[in-house]
């Protein structure tokens, strides 16, 4: 056979065959290169200048993760989330790029000098001295995922679209013809007839037969249906669930003591108090004085006259010193010593020690419990990510969620719950998920659909799950039987409030018919009562009783003098008549009109900004490949 083989091999129609399976297999292997051959690896480019796919990817994980630290750790990334994300990422860096080519067009540049004043000027990188910290800077770096030189670029680019900005900017002004009908619009002040009718005061309804009651509960299904219900599956894990398993070695725990030894030992901290002078004899004054028993206060005094100061610099480390010479001094006195003149370039300090409190060090015996729980909880994490690793190979094996909790030791729910997580009985269902982590895993639930292969998700920052849905159960009218009581309050609470409405509907009438509110209100029993002048913004420092409910306060507005309205509030309903309209004099209140004008203008600036930048973008030759479009949001 093997004979057979070696000689059919040799054949010319053989070797065809194989040469025809090679090309076949290389073309395969290359069909990304080949379809993509002459595309490039540009997302977009913008006048010829390409976007490449490293840079957009980037820049969509970016984004990504400023959105999650805005929304916190229940935000949950979706495909949709993701695709919309990069687009609007690219959309960014289109723009980028449409203004640094406007920019040098111009001939914008951002000089070194300006990049390195506006890094130094940026809060977040100042430290407790208000200077400028590079391990501040640096720190923003790692956790953007930024080189230096990436940082600068970007910097740089934002200088020069501020210029052309301010460019734009300049010499927009708010118009008097806009300013003073606006500020005279924004003080107007109003005064009302106001009657209010609460739901509670409404007459008692007579009572309901079932008949009615019934063609109640059929009209309104949505009252008296139970919820959806899925009947699901769900599998958890997480370091809390894991943590069972660690069990730290004692060498673990010396090692973490070695690692964290500086939390554990707290340095030498002195009280003192330091007189700067601008002399050295000066200097010399104010230590003898000091020596000589001389209380602060009198060091003060004479430290002013001597043309320097004395102040208390509280308690501080060695390392908390800004200058060398001054910490080597201040540690080298023994309890209420005072220094000799230390020379600094702030002028000739004098110290003295008014306390003294010494180092201290935790032994290993005193922390190794604090150490137990540290080292448990970092190696759960770490078990975690192994076990869930293992979790997602058994789950693409094939194995069932039974099976894999039961393999790695993890707990599994079957259960029936609605989307707010209570389950028929009306108890919070069991997920073994705490706070965010259970909405996640609720709205993975409730938008998925049966059949659905189970997979490990995240659950915010508390661990992860996966679920199986076997059944959707929908919402469903409850027998009439179930749920009168029910039916009964809803109807009578119906008839409350529709009573309520059509004594303030009669009201509305009457006033429009020509009487006055207070003259109806008064005729049909009720107490109407006069409010104002109040402003067209809800009242929110006040108690509300000189101002109508906030559902009225536009309608009010909204209404001419002498006429009414009405509006469903809180527990009932309100009807208002404008009684007076107080117009404010524009031309006698400056200040206002200023800052009117002020909003105007930052409104028009910013009008102007946005339509010169969609002028550019519209201005600009874009292009954009959508085969690696949608690459840039794979994670």
């Amino acid at each position: 056979m093997l004979t057979a083989m070696r000689r059919l091999a040799s054949t010319w129609f053989a070797k065809a065959l194989f040469l025809l399976l090679v090309l076949s297999f290389a073309i395969w292997g290359i069909e990304d290169v080949v379809r993509n051959f002459g595309n490039g690896n540009a997302v977009a480019t913008v006048n010829g200048d390409p976007i490449e796919l490293p840079e957009a990817q980037l820049a969509s994980r970016r984004e990504i993760a400023r959105i999650q630290r805005q929304l916190g750790s229940n935000f949950q990334v979706t495909p949709q989330i993701a695709e919309g994300v990069s687009r609007q990422a690219v959309e960014n860096l289109v723009m980028e790029r449409v203004q640094r080519q406007e920019a040098n067009r111009l001939g914008v540049a951002a000089p070194d000098a300006a990049v390195r004043d506006y890094v130094w000027s940026i809060p977040a990188f100042q430290g407790a001295d208000g200077r400028f910290s590079r391990p501040l800077m640096e720190g923003f770096l790692r956790g953007n995922g930024m080189t230096e030189g990436e940082f600068l670029v970007l910097l740089r680019s934002d200088l020069q679209r501020q210029q052309l900005a301010g460019a734009i900017r300049a010499g927009a002004a708010g118009p008097d013809a806009l300013t003073r009908p606006l500020l005279a619009w924004q003080q107007e002040r109003r005064l009302a007839d106001l009657v209010v009718l609460p739901l509670a005061e409404a007459p008692e309804p007579a009572a309901p037969d079932d008949a009615q009651l019934r063609r109640f509960h059929e009209n309104n299904p949505d009252r008296f249906s139970s919820p959806e219900y899925r009947r699901v599956t769900v599998l958890t894990l997480s370091p809390a669930i894991v943590a069972a398993e660690v069990q730290p070695s004692e060498d673990d725990l010396r090692a973490a003591y070695e690692a964290r030894r500086a939390q554990f030992e707290v340095p030498e901290k002195r009280a003192l108090e330091q007189a700067v002078m601008q002399s050295q004899d000066a200097a010399n004054k104010v230590a003898a004085e000091w020596r000589a028993g001389a209380a602060f206060p009198a060091i003060e005094a004479l430290a002013q006259q001597q043309g320097g100061q004395a102040v208390s610099l509280g308690t501080v480390g060695r390392d908390e010193l800004p200058v060398p010479e001054l910490a080597t001094a201040a540690f080298a006195l023994p309890p209420d010593g005072v220094s000799d003149p230390v020379q600094t370039a702030f002028g000739w300090h004098v110290l003295k020690v008014t306390g003294i409190q010494p180092a201290q060090s935790r032994s290993f015996d005193q922390v190794r419990a604090e150490l137990a729980v540290d080292v448990t909880r970092e190696k759960a994490a770490d078990l975690a990510y192994e076990r869930a690793n293992e979790v997602e190979d058994a789950l693409a094996g094939g194995a069932t969620l039974e099976e894999v909790g039961q393999r790695f030791g993890l707990p599994v729910a079957k259960l029936v719950v609605d989307a707010r997580g209570q389950t028929q009985d009306g108890t919070p269902a069991q997920l073994n998920l705490d706070g965010g982590g259970r909405d996640v895993a609720l709205r993975a639930i409730f938008t998925a659909e049966t059949g659905q292969a189970p997979r490990l998700a995240e659950a915010g920052q508390v661990g992860l799950f996966a679920f199986d849905l076997q059944d959707v159960m929908p919402a469903a009218l409850r027998p009439f039987d179930q749920v009168r009581d029910q039916v009964l309050a809803a109807w009578t609470a119906d008839a409350r409030r529709r009573s309520q409405e059509e004594r303030a509907a009669a009201l509305l009438g009457a006033v429009r018919g020509g009487k006055s509110l207070p003259d109806a209100a008064r005729e049909a029993g009720l107490a109407p009562r006069r409010v104002g002048p109040f402003p067209r913004q809800a009242d929110a420092q006040g108690d509300g009783r000189n101002s109508p409910p906030p559902e009225l306060l536009a309608p009010l507005f909204d209404t001419a003098e002498g006429q009414a309205t009405m509006a469903e509030i809180g527990g009932g309903f309100a009807v208002g008549q404008v009684a007076g309209i107080i117009r404010p004099d524009t031309a006698a209140d400056p200040l206002g009109l200023g800052r009117v004008r002020t909003e105007v203008e930052q409104a028009m600036l910013s009008d102007l900004e946005a339509q010169y930048l969609e002028a550019l973008r519209r201005g600009a030759s874009v292009s954009v490949n959508p085969t690696l479009m949608g690459q840039v949001s794979a994670r």
